[in-house]
């Protein structure tokens, strides 16, 4: 196959594998950050400790993490089309994609929420913030590094993912690499495909890491309001004390 040839399937193939991947990786995202917050909110110890609460949801995300991507997606098939009207194409892979890579980056979330400094959120419990404040004011942006290294990953897990379900009729580039690389014997459209897919693996790595490098190299301060209201303790403290003398 000439490149001439290669070029339109190649186009094409990769429009649809970033497709895939950016609505996979946005539903990941959206559904995953509440899901690791709660794992982490419920554990021993946590602002909402609730042991019930914990495992139950805990059982559920290490089940869907356990499943090998190719039978969840076979698994997800009347779900899928019920739920978009088609359970092959892109469309029909962004369903499984999704849901394989939710539960994936809720673990990662919540490991990134365990790392926050326990002080800090005592502090912001200290001057009456509630549960949300400390989430939003604290949690959520303390792990902010974190958190967007583990989006890269979940990228990239995504982008394996969807190899794997272009397939099985997911088309994109593993739709390519299979069809015409491996049925067809093109092992130089298959050479391009794997290295496309090589590209496209590092530049969302090199992305991610250097965000997360400009993100801490901000450092991981407290928020302004914790910070004023941690200063004027003490202050506070000092005038009870000579009251109560």
């Amino acid at each position: 196959m000439t490149w001439s040839e290669m070029q339109p399937l190649l186009y094409t193939n990769t429009l649809d594998t970033l497709f895939m991947v950016g609505w996979a990786t946005f539903y990941a995202v959206l559904l995953g950050i509440p899901l690791g917050v709660l794992l982490n909110l419920t554990d021993r110890g946590g602002l909402l400790q609730n042991v019930v609460v914990n495992k139950v949801v805990g059982a559920v995300v290490n089940v869907v993490r356990s499943f090998p991507f190719l039978i969840l997606m076979v698994v997800l098939i009347p779900f899928t089309r019920m739920l978009v009207g088609v359970s092959i194409g892109p469309t029909g892979a962004v369903v499984p994609l999704a849901i394989g890579a939710i539960p994936f980056f809720a673990r990662l979330v919540e490991a990134a929420l365990r790392e926050v400094d326990r002080g800090l959120v005592e502090a912001a419990q200290a001057m009456g913030g509630g549960t949300w404040t400390v989430i939003f004011k604290v949690l959520l942006p303390q792990a902010l590094p974190a958190l967007v290294a583990a989006v890269t990953t979940t990228v990239i897990t995504v982008i394996g993912y969807s190899a794997i379900a272009g397939a099985v009729g997911g088309k994109g580039l593993g739709d390519l690499a299979y069809t015409y690389g491996y049925q067809r014997y093109e092992t130089g459209l298959m050479a391009v495909t794997v290295v496309l897919l090589i590209l496209l693996v590092t530049l969302v790595q090199l992305i991610g890491d250097l965000i997360v490098r400009r993100l801490a190299g901000r450092g991981t301060r407290a928020p302004s309001t914790l910070r004023v209201g941690l200063r004027r303790a003490p202050k506070k403290e000092a005038e009870a004390l000579t009251e109560a003398a």
